[in-house]
């Protein structure tokens, strides 16, 4: 494919007047290169509701209901790696690095739900705001290789499509604002973050996630320092300041 395309992309996105343009547009590019299906999408958040986190996508027939219904955001390695990435991603690659996880059987079996329903293999751009991940876009459907040239060209596309249609939402501002201490921390702190505000001990956290309580008292001394806290119940406090937990 020619890379014409993508460079002339960056431009029409940022001419677009509609956000139905924008997607005509992005769809257009993506399906000339054997992507059949797409989301730029909001990075979740603990507080969110999944199914409000899409700007704009394509999906296989019933494939969003079966992940809300399953659950599957939970155990996405594609966006559990978000936290962890600073550059596009494989989304094979993303499922390799959860291998010692002790949910890596879950991981797998949303893997090939998705492969079923025709989503056997795709890239994730992540999508930085000056305090950390705030979205990303996500591309797949048949294996598709792409040159490093064609994944940076991707990987600014992603970049504009979702600040022009937070734009037509009127939520870029909003969304530039967020705190750092909101976007800086990784879904198992969230995890962590969220049992202790229930009243729950290292001990039975631990339990829960299957990892051991020195573990879980190693996160919360990273916690505490990202959230500039003096004790465990303090941390608690500044993360329901910053909306982290409800």
């Amino acid at each position: 494919m020619n890379i014409h395309y993508l460079i002339q992309l960056l431009v029409l996105v940022e001419e677009c007047r509609k956000p139905e343009a924008v997607i005509d547009e992005l769809g257009h590019v993506l399906a000339s290169y054997g992507f059949s299906y797409y989301g730029v999408l909001r990075y979740p958040r603990q507080t969110e509701d999944p199914a409000g986190l899409m700007l704009a996508g394509q999906w296989p027939d019933m494939w969003p209901q079966i992940y809300l219904s399953k659950k599957y955001l939970l155990s996405d390695p594609t966006v559990r790696y978000l936290a962890h990435a600073q550059k596009p991603f494989r989304w094979k690659d993303s499922l390799a690095a959860f291998r010692k996880d002790a949910h890596y059987r879950r991981m797998e079996q949303m893997m090939a739900d998705a492969g079923s329903h025709g989503l056997k293999d795709g890239y994730t751009f992540p999508i930085y705001g000056r305090s950390g991940i705030l979205g990303y876009m996500t591309v797949g459907g048949r294996p598709v290789d792409l040159s490093p040239v064609e994944i940076s060209l991707f990987d600014a596309i992603a970049r504009k499509a979702f600040w022009r249609l937070l734009e037509f939402k009127g939520e870029a501002p909003a969304l530039l604002g967020v705190s750092g201490a909101d976007t800086r921390l990784t879904r198992r702190e969230l995890e962590i973050l969220q049992y202790l505000a229930a009243g729950m001990t290292s001990i039975e956290i631990g339990r829960h996630l299957k990892i051991s309580n020195h573990t879980v008292d190693w996160y919360m001394n990273g916690l505490q320092d990202k959230l500039k806290s003096k004790n465990r119940q303090h941390a608690v406090a500044v993360a329901f300041r910053h909306g982290l937990i409800a």
